[in-house]
């Protein structure tokens, strides 16, 4: 089955049933082959969001053959030149990571326009000169290499030429590539690190030179070629790649057709199916955005034909696509920074959030389905829908790559690079399994290709947070901001762990993932770890909120991009998003206070007794969040039961124990007012 589907209601016209006013279809659904006008304006709508929300998506294409030849040729060598350090090893880290820096910055400026409007082929000329000096800094650092490491910090005027040029270079990339946030953000800290000894109060600092930062941004590893660009040379361009290979071996089309396979025929069956299949791929392409237009095409009509609101569709998308990235194994690459820059084995990481990201999921599931019997909304019809033997016995060979991975990351004992590396040349030895998923010579150019340009957003955006971080390290900042959080909470971990949260939503907001993760992971960890949370904890929780600032209004560009798509107001997206990534607010604080729930250093029977009291506390608030079990709930009761899920989460037994018996109270109302409904109708009869 392919995404090529279209959904026709119980004799309903798709108009009348994804109206998204409310009125729901009172049968299943049935999938009828899309015709190729719908397939195309479905597809044009989607990229028209995409266009409008997502900066990377707004690549321009050229007519003349040499120079498309040559865009094409730096992609894929720049692939292969990472495939190749990842089994060979790489060359002295600042050249390496000044390659990497270097390709990048080449292929955005020749791929991406300085504006949405500079359309003009003229400009192409600008470009090509910019692209050239992306180059220069590699040249120099090669030429140069020792001078620059025996100088320590002794610069000389061509070094500090060639650093603002870098600079330049990477914020204008940064620019057009993810808004203009993050460059914003960037000058913001240069300027701190500039006027420092006339900022007031705690953020005053010796201040320093243009000199100094610039040699710090360029000839050092706390800067641009610093631990965010390192990872990006190495794991996550790596893992983008292999995502690459798997979107064209038609593993996004599989995860769609196993979601449908399994979820699609229960209440309000498309927004599970969505749930499923988004959340999958958010964690391999990294992408909230990328991902709510990709998936986003085929699962948002679906939602809105078997009867749930335009903004509820696109809610649902935006939730799915952000919560992807904090899905293991491959958690959008951020668990290799995670790990990288904590000093962890990766492994360690990626164990520690599973619970969590499955707590987030069945929450988001749940509310679903509450809202679904709410409305007395159906699934897809079975007769339509593919069997999941069916789909494996079709498709399953294409989950060997991900069996494959798992096993060299947490049984081989090889590093993680050369896992990779030997994942992507298995995903293409099975793909060649059946005719259906194997890729051609020309295929595998174009997944070298288009993994290349998928990394793009991610180096540049890793190149630019090196700026901040970099001002971040000279000045201490980072430090002065987590005793003032210490400060204003007065030392109180509730508190510090609220004003953490909110600073990491307004440093996250605009911003894409990962970058968001280094900069709170930077400035606003370090107020947790004062108070005595371990480090992986606290850089799991300011992940998370730094994550979900893509969900939250104002800025919510996830739940935007998916709004542009449903035909939902993106405001009310963003509002109805965040309601239904509740869950996803509280799990930071209950790992926080109950470790336990990150499965660290705890025995089996107190890890079974802490998940199943979180799993229980999840459901009840996702029931108090919809206000329905088995009847429409009464406020007061829907505040009695979040009490009753608030009290669960506590690590306190007595606390437990109250928590339980509020639950079971407004349970045992729900279940009589159901059973007095019951008997109503019975007599009506």
């Amino acid at each position: 089955m392919t995404d090529e589907k279209k959904l026709k209601g119980d004799g309903r016209t798709a108009a009348s049933s994804a109206g998204g006013s409310g009125g729901a279809p009172t049968g299943s659904i049935t999938l009828e082959p899309m015709d190729e006008a719908t397939r195309r304006a479905q597809e044009a709508h989607a990229a028209e969001a995409a266009a409008k929300y997502d900066e990377e998506s707004r690549i321009r294409t050229t007519k003349w053959k040499p120079l498309a030849l040559l865009i094409s040729g730096v992609a894929i060598f720049t692939a292969l030149y990472h495939m190749y350090t990842a089994y060979f090893g790489t060359p002295p880290t600042l050249i390496h990571r000044s390659l990497h820096v270097s390709l990048i910055l080449f292929l955005t400026f020749m791929l991406h326009p300085p504006a949405k409007r500079a359309k003009a082929e003229w400009w192409r000329i600008p470009d090509a000169v910019l692209a050239l000096l992306a180059i220069v800094p590699t040249i120099y650092l090669w030429q140069n290499y020792e001078q620059v490491v025996i100088q320590a910090g002794r610069f000389t005027s061509t070094d500090i030429i060639v650093a603002t040029l870098l600079v330049v270079l990477v914020l204008e990339a940064a620019r057009r590539v993810t808004g203009w946030a993050l460059p914003i953000l960037a000058l913001l800290f240069i300027g701190f690190g500039l006027y420092g000894r006339d900022m007031p109060g705690l953020l005053r600092h010796r201040g320093y030179d243009w000199d100094t930062l610039a040699y710090q941004f360029f000839a050092t590893t706390e800067g641009i070629f610093g631990t965010a660009v390192g990872v990006s040379s190495t794991y996550i361009f790596l893992f983008i790649l292999f995502g690459a290979f798997l979107a064209k071996s038609g593993m996004s089309q599989m995860f769609n057709d196993l979601a449908l396979a399994i979820a699609g025929q229960t209440r309000g069956g498309p927004a599970k199916v969505a749930t499923l299949a988004s959340g999958f791929m958010g964690s391999i392409n990294g992408s909230a955005i990328a991902n709510v237009v990709s998936t986003g095409a085929f699962t948002i009509p679906l939602m809105k034909k078997v009867g749930y609101t335009r903004t509820f569709a696109g809610a649902v998308e935006s939730t799915a696509s952000v919560g992807g990235q904090i899905l293991p194994p491959v958690m959008g690459a951020a668990a290799f920074i995670m790990a990288e820059t904590i000093g962890v084995p990766y492994t360690t990481v990626a164990l520690a959030a599973i619970v969590p990201a499955l707590l987030y999921y069945i929450s988001l599931i749940a509310q679903i389905h509450l809202r679904a019997t709410r409305m007395g909304l159906k699934g897809i019809s079975r007769d339509s829908l593919p069997a999941v033997r069916d789909v494996l016995k079709d498709q399953g060979h294409l989950l060997l790559p991900l069996i494959f991975l798992l096993y060299m990351l947490f049984f081989s004992g090889r590093t993680i690079l050369f896992s990779a590396f030997l994942t992507i040349l298995v995903t293409i030895v099975i793909a060649m399994l059946r005719k259906s998923t194997r890729m051609s010579f020309r295929q595998i150019l174009e997944a070298l290709e288009e993994g290349t340009l998928s990394a793009l957003s991610v180096a540049i955006a890793c190149a630019s947070v090196g700026v901040i971080v970099g001002v971040v390290t000279i000045s201490g900042f980072g430090v002065t901001l987590a005793s003032a959080i210490v400060a204003l909470s007065g030392g109180i971990l509730f508190w510090t762990l609220v004003f953490t949260m909110v600073a990491c939503l307004v440093l996250g907001m605009g911003l894409p993932s990962i970058p968001a993760y280094i900069i709170t992971a930077t400035m606003a960890a370090p107020a947790l770890v004062t108070l005595g949370v371990e480090p992986l904890v606290a850089h799991l929780f300011v992940f998370y909120f730094g994550l979900f600032a893509n969900i939250t209004p104002p800025v919510a560009l996830a739940a935007f991009a998916a709004a542009g798509i449903s035909g939902g107001k993106p405001m009310a997206t963003g509002m109805a998003s965040l309601r239904l990534a509740a869950a996803g607010f509280v799990i930071p604080y209950i790992f926080v206070f109950s470790p336990e729930l990150l499965l660290r250093d705890v025995d089996v029977m107190t890890g079974i007794i802490v998940v199943a009291t979180s799993l229980l506390a999840v459901l009840l608030l996702s029931t108090a969040i919809e206000g329905h079990f088995m009847e429409d709930m009464a406020w007061y009761l829907r505040i009695v039961i979040a009490a009753g899920a608030v009290l669960l989460l506590t690590p306190d037994m007595f606390q437990d124990l109250g928590g339980a018996a509020l639950v079971a109270i407004v349970l045992a109302v729900q279940m009589y007012k159901a059973k007095q409904n019951d008997n109503l109708s019975l007599r009506a009869i």
